[in-house]
């Protein structure tokens, strides 16, 4: 008894606290959390950050001279008579030794250092491309999984007032006030609203492995906040579309990749002049023979420089004018689509305004009209069911508006990532 005092004693606070934190729920998920989840785990996102960092380096290799090149040898070994294979008999043998390095001009190795610094400009231009879909693509996800979630509650909470239903008809059909059918029919409205559910909970399943493919599953398996404001984007409206669309940064990447092949045109307008090379050589000979020194000069000559060095040229300037022209289109793509987003998010709005005032009120009217009048013996059970079936299916079909609308709002409010946020708003408040 007193080790069992004891242990209570001991045990039992310590069981107290832990019990609250064994059964607290985890935190809601909000949409900026989500967000910031999935940027944290990004693999894409540091993939992007490596190569910026590659080109980089690459652009400080690239403004250096080349490497000088070590030379050693034997010339004029003789191979037959009296002196073969002596390295000191005959008078044009030599020991060679030398080095060679190739003077790059400074413009050439500028245009390469250059290159390579808009090689890194393309990456982090490519980083933000990939966090604008990143960001859109986990907004998408989680107003999936909560508008899903919304349509199952809808399901339950008609599924409990239809199984009433059920309880009355049989209530009738005992007292001799009702028909057998009817108890048929109002089971039959239940299992269809079951079915619905279980499709609904299948579609919730898919919406929280969407989720988690960008917050983890830890994260995806959290309850849901509330969803922030989708009745106003950031400063976007139909006027200054086109100067928002011009962050966009798909068109930045094609403006970078532009960059590169201006830079690379550059490395072939310098490849115009030639470099040189100086080589120096010491050569030993025989003890009897003198040593020698040799320098040399070696140029390039380029003796068809209208189809080589002017044709590489002119195909790097129209790599670069390709790339131009798809930028140019890009532009004309993207804010066609933007456009049209921005008007179906604005009809969507005022049909969910008409939903709310008048479609769905009238739907619920209806179904308690119907109800009242079976209830008082005027009206038959098959008019509140169908009353109650059109009632959830256009509360369904009111869901089903509002997350299209979330989805267009997701796809214009994350079109452009924060950090181009501040420059597409001054270029929005410019006259």
């Amino acid at each position: 008894m007193f080790i069992l005092s004891l242990l209570r004693t001991a045990w039992l606070p310590t069981l107290l606290l832990l019990l609250p934190n064994a059964y607290a729920q985890p935190a809601p998920l909000g949409l900026e959390q989500a967000l910031q989840a999935a940027q944290a785990r990004s693999r894409q996102l540091a993939a992007q950050d490596t190569a910026a960092s590659a080109a980089r380096d690459m652009a400080l290799a690239a403004g250096q001279l080349p490497d000088p090149m070590l030379k050693a040898g034997i010339n004029n070994l003789p191979i037959n008579g009296p002196d073969r294979f002596s390295l000191t008999q005959d008078f044009m043998t030599e020991r060679a030794i030398g080095f060679s390095q190739e003077f790059t001009r400074e413009g050439k190795r500028q245009a390469r250092t250059a290159r390579y610094e808009r090689e890194a400009e393309v990456a982090e231009a490519g980083r933000q491309a990939a966090l604008a879909n990143l960001r859109r693509d986990t907004a998408l996800a989680w107003l999936e999984r909560h508008h899903q979630e919304r349509l199952r509650e809808l399901l339950r909470a008609q599924r409990a007032e239809a199984a009433l239903q059920i309880e009355a008809a049989e209530a009738a059909y005992r007292g001799g006030r009702g028909a057998q059918a009817d108890v048929f029919a109002a089971r039959s409205a239940v299992a269809q609203i079951d079915d619905r559910i279980l499709q609904t909970d299948r579609d919730v399943a898919t919406a929280r492995t969407r989720l988690a493919r960008w917050v983890g599953g830890e994260g995806a398996d959290r309850p849901l906040a509330a969803p922030p404001d989708l009745s106003a984007l950031r400063k976007l409206e139909a006027a200054g579309l086109q100067a928002h669309v011009a962050h966009h940064p798909q068109l930045a990447l094609l403006a970078r990749q532009e960059d590169v092949a201006r830079a690379e045109a550059e490395i072939a307008r310098s490849n115009k002049q030639a470099d040189w090379s100086v080589e120096l050589m010491y050569s030993q000979r025989g003890p009897a023979y003198s040593n020698m020194v040799s320098l040399n000069f070696l140029v390039p000559l380029q003796i068809d420089p209208a189809n080589r060095q002017d044709r590489e040229l002119a195909a790097r300037l129209a790599q670069a004018e390709q790339v131009r022209a798809q930028r140019d289109e890009a532009l004309r793509e993207h804010l066609a689509e933007a456009r049209a987003w921005l008007q179906t998010w604005q009809g969507n709005r005022e049909r969910l305004a008409n939903y709310d005032k008048a479609l769905i009120p009238l739907a619920a009217e209806r179904t308690r009209a119907a109800l009242a009048a079976y209830r008082g013996g005027a009206g038959p059970l098959a008019a509140v069911l169908d009353a109650r079936r059109m009632e959830i299916d256009t509360r369904a079909e009111r869901l089903r508006l509002e997350l299209e609308t979330a989805a267009l709002w997701a796809r214009l409010e994350y079109l452009i990532p924060p950090e181009h946020t501040a420059m597409a708003s001054a270029a929005l408040e410019q006259p």
